[in-house]
């Protein structure tokens, strides 16, 4: 029996990863990447360090492009509901590599979600199904992500620098189309340079689509308004008081989308 990580490069996966390690044979653990090339630079040092640490096998998949060359190729704009990018350049490699290699009766797939969000893993599982699929952070003992971090440390291995900005994953440096006002606001402070290139890239896209088109959206009086990246800026540098500094949103890699009307 093999066990295959989902190994997204945070530290969730990484703590997944070492409790598989601690009940099976480190010859039988696969760690598997997908790369989006959207990565922040400090992901691969992390990925280096780690998969050392743990000394399982790791894969590298990569489906070549980019999340804004998959919203280009597939003329759709990613936002907190449907994610082109996670089903594109995670969902299907890391899927197609592994009923490529096993049959559901050979391997076992795990996920680094925690207790508290443990709603996902149904979904998940629902997505991989007839293969089985476990999330070991969901299991006692449960821990905060302040703690996972604090005993990564204790290995002597630098958490990844996302989360000393505060972001919540270490997904696409920083950036995600799932993510809310309040993930975009802080990715505007710590790491303006990514911000101003997302931020481009999405004129860029409502310029190739011919329509108004945003990741972000807002409601007001009940009803919904487009909010692109350049009017938050211009929002967040004027001081409004119109951003919901609540909402965060959050990656939702590996979970099927609600709908899909995009053609790949």
């Amino acid at each position: 029996m093999k066990h295959v990580i989902m190994y997204s490069g945070g530290i969730g996966s990484y703590m997944a990863a070492k409790r598989v390690a601690e009940r099976e044979s480190i010859d039988d653990i696969i760690l598997l990447f997908t790369d989006t090339l959207t990565e922040d630079e400090d992901l691969y040092r992390f990925l280096d360090e780690t998969t050392k640490e743990i000394g399982a096998t790791f894969i590298r998949l990569c489906d070549g492009r980019d999340v804004w060359q998959v919203f280009k190729d597939v003329r759709f704009l990613g936002n907190s509901r449907i994610a082109p990018c996670t089903r594109i350049l995670k969902q299907e490699p890391a899927k197609k590599w592994v009923i490529n290699n096993f049959s559901p009766e050979q391997v076992t797939l795990y996920v680094g979600i925690d207790w508290t969000e443990m709603h996902r893993l149904e979904k998940i599982k629902n997505n991989w199904s007839p293969f089985k699929v476990l999330a070991p952070l969901c299991e006692e003992p449960y821990l905060s992500k302040d703690e996972m971090l604090i005993g990564l440390e204790k290995k002597e291995i630098k958490r990844p620098r996302l989360y000393e900005y505060g972001f919540s994953h270490n997904n696409c440096g920083g950036f995600c189309v799932k993510a809310g006002q309040a993930h975009f606001k802080n990715l505007l402070q710590t790491l303006p340079a990514v911000y101003h290139y997302h931020e481009k890239k999405e004129q860029e896209m409502i310029e190739y689509l011919g329509k108004e088109v945003s990741i972000l959206k807002r409601q007001k009086n009940k009803n919904t308004y487009r909010l692109t990246l350049r009017n938050l800026r211009n929002e967040i540098e004027n001081g409004s008081d119109e951003i919901d500094l609540f909402d965060f949103g959050g990656c939702g890699c590996f979970i099927e989308e609600a709908y899909c009307n995009y053609i790949i």
